[in-house]
């Protein structure tokens, strides 16, 4: 089964999903390993841990793609994929939509942002023409069937975010951008709960609540309440490690051996059998048994 079908199976499932959002393969790894049934790769997360820098257009189509790819191998639970606002016009989508569909993901979604895009909760966004994003969800749509590929297409929209917009611009494009063939509507930048309310009443598709930035902050029960059909935390594998690494790194500076040996300590309380366990050695040493000649 793909990731695309199995991902559309838990949407039809009862209850929310549940997805943290995850920047490489590592983060991803332990996502599932704690039994994560949905991760989502951050596009803000994967800017700044693969270039360093912002998530304000800079990554190329194929670096997103391939950080997709990467993720998506390295765990069997469908990942959604950041595809910014699909790298161009309707033309460039047609690209896009291939290139995420031959990574095998479960999902992507794209934006109605013009180009350079900004990240969601960032002031300054701009959008295209509703018709002109009509357009690119049409060509994803499409290009996706023709590939064969069951993959998720996911419509978000920043109308709400951009100068003077309002939620019913926002409600009227992504029903728009289902009715072209986005299987999911996304709205980013409710301004508080009530606007998360009215998305529920008033989207006709299925429904993603992004809990980052400025989102509006409900329980994962509420949300379900509402109707929304998955809840993405799009830093959550950012943040930490941000954290992490300022703390163990500062030891290390401060303290020299004695902050390596309290990290390796601290590692044994991870919930993994090891560190060599945890990153594969044991499959590798079958495969070496199974494959190659005895001497």
């Amino acid at each position: 089964m793909s990731y695309g079908r199995r991902l559309r199976a838990l949407l039809e499932s009862d209850g929310i999903v549940v997805s943290p959002g995850v920047h490489d393969p590592l983060s991803a790894r332990v996502a599932e390993e704690v039994g994560f049934d949905l991760v989502a790769m951050t596009g803000n997360g994967t800017s700044l841990a693969k270039v360093g820098q912002p998530d304000v257009g800079v990554l190329t189509l194929t670096e997103m793609v391939e950080n997709a790819k990467y993720i998506q191998q390295a765990v069997d639970v469908p990942i959604i994929s950041d595809a910014d606002n699909g790298f161009g016009n309707a033309v460039n989508v047609t690209r896009t939509v291939r290139e995420f569909a031959a990574a095998g993901v479960g999902a992507i979604h794209i934006e109605d942002q013009v180009f350079p895009k900004r990240c969601g909760f960032v002031e300054g966004k701009r959008v295209v023409s509703k018709e002109e994003a009509v357009g690119k969800f049409r060509a994803a749509a499409d290009i996706r069937d023709e590939c064969g590929s069951e993959m998720v297409l996911i419509a978000r929209t920043d109308a709400r975010g951009a100068p003077e917009g309002t939620l019913d611009d926002a409600i009227d494009r992504v029903n728009a951008y289902c009715e072209a063939g986005a299987d999911v509507a996304f709205v980013q930048g409710a301004k508080d709960v009530d606007e998360l309310e009215r998305v529920a009443r008033e989207v006709d598709a299925p429904l993603l609540y992004n809990c980052s930035g400025g989102s509006p902050v409900v329980s994962i029960e509420r949300a379900d309440e509402l109707g929304y059909d998955v809840v993405i935390f799009p830093r959550l594998s950012t943040l930490p490690t941000i954290t992490a690494l300022f703390e163990r790194f500062g030891q290390l500076r401060a303290e020299g051996m004695d902050a390596w040996t309290e990290t390796k300590e601290a590692f044994e309380g991870v919930p993994v059998e090891s560190y060599d366990h945890f990153s594969g050695v044991p499959q590798v040493l079958e495969w070496e048994e199974e494959y190659l000649p005895e001497e």
